[in-house]
């Protein structure tokens, strides 16, 4: 398949040091001639749009949307809806994309363009310990669900290209998850319940520069807890139970290049923030 064209969305709130690097590693992209737009969406954070649009003037086809805060799911469902590439590609305003990024995910969609493609995302701030154990939990996820990466079974929304057409099709992300978890989970379980296909590239690189804190690396897996409730409560797509064997190989790492010794107590943190997200979602489904 020849003559892809990309819209890159990316949503962003109140990161604005953070999505100019984002923009600056798009601008040194290999394939920047497949490069239709790339589209900023203001998640109801403050920003200043023409000092952002006079900056990138020339380098990039910059557009900028904005909508109330409603969550990266809402934001990139409204850049979708705005998207004239006939693929688009997500990154998030904390990740800077190798400069093979695009050409790797275009390969994959050339070969297979009704499939989801989804890259690798690899943690740049080596020395935050709450990163390095966000990440290394995302990397056991895609050892375990993507060990066939043709077949794979979750790809996260920060790395992730699509046809345009069968995005708008299955509906885009689902709003119901508010926060920046679950809403991916839902919509790879979506879209292998309607018989899609997904791929897992790992040549395809963002660089996460996600700078954790104790309070904010537990809101992430408390939000991720409620994330993972939400989607329970969807039985048509709803996962089944993993058994022991998947937790007992999250707390040895398997998969992952970080210590365990070093990660094992921030990885009972993670989970005993996990398990209260899910507990509050399930005590609040249960008063409604």
């Amino acid at each position: 398949m020849r003559n892809l064209t990309f819209s890159i969305i990316i949503p962003t709130f109140g990161r604005q040091q953070a999505l100019s690097a984002c923009l600056q590693a798009l601008a040194r992209l290999d394939a920047a001639r497949d490069i239709c737009e790339v589209i900023v969406v203001n998640d109801g954070g403050p920003w200043d749009a023409p000092a952002l649009a006079a900056a990138w003037s020339g380098q990039l086809n910059l557009r900028l949307l904005a909508q109330s805060h409603a969550g990266p799911a809402a934001a990139r469902n409204l850049g979708a809806r705005h998207a004239q590439g006939n693929f688009l590609a997500f990154v998030d305003d904390d990740c800077q994309a190798d400069p093979g990024w695009l050409a790797a995910l275009a390969a994959q969609l050339a070969a297979m363009p009704d499939h989801l493609v989804g890259g690798r995302t690899v943690n740049a701030l080596a020395d935050n310990r709450f990163a390095s154990t966000s990440q290394a939990i995302v990397s056991y996820l895609y050892t375990h669900y993507n060990a066939d990466p043709t077949r794979a079974r979750f790809l996260a929304s920060n790395n992730l290209a699509v046809s345009a057409r069968r995005f708008r099709q299955r509906g885009g992300f689902d709003t119901a998850f508010p926060w920046a978890a679950g809403e991916d989970r839902e919509f790879c379980a979506r879209w292998l319940a309607h018989g899609g296909g997904m791929i897992y590239a790992p040549q395809a690189i963002v660089y996460h520069t996600q700078a954790l804190t104790a309070r904010s690396f537990w809101q992430q897996q408390f939000n991720y807890g409620r994330g993972a409730r939400r989607l329970r409560r969807r039985v048509d797509l709803a996962p089944a139970a993993e058994s022991w064997a998947f937790y007992v190989g999250l707390l040895g790492l398997r998969g992952s290049q970080m210590p365990v010794a070093a990660a094992r107590p921030l990885l009972l943190f993670a989970q005993l923030a996990h398990a209260a997200g899910f507990l509050v979602e399930l005590g609040r489904a249960a008063e409604s």
